[in-house]
């Protein structure tokens, strides 16, 4: 493991400190997990401006694409638990 400094206003310290002492871990496990979490939601949303490039791209390639309500109501099937069948792809060009 390496070692990095970090100079912290005065009052983000405590902050951190008091955390940590709430959840019962050292300011520095605090830190680590802190830093570890900002990490994995940049890296997340990396991919995803990634995927929805790609995404982008293939709909202007094939000039098809879903429609929003369709999905929508799809997507509320789905978590509400019921059957539902899956958008297609239609034609957007005219």
């Amino acid at each position: 493991m390496t070692t990095t400094s970090l100079k912290l206003p005065a009052e983000l310290k405590q902050r951190a400190a008091n955390v940590a002492s709430q959840l019962g871990i050292s300011t520095h496990a605090f830190m680590i997990g802190a830093i570890e979490q900002a990490a994995i939601a940049a890296e997340r949303r990396a991919r995803l401006l990634a995927e929805a490039s790609e995404a982008r791209h293939e709909m202007l390639e094939s000039g098809k694409g879903f429609d929003a309500e369709e999905v929508h109501a799809y997507l509320e099937a789905k978590v509400s638990g019921k059957p539902a069948g899956r958008p297609k792809a239609r034609a957007w060009r005219g």
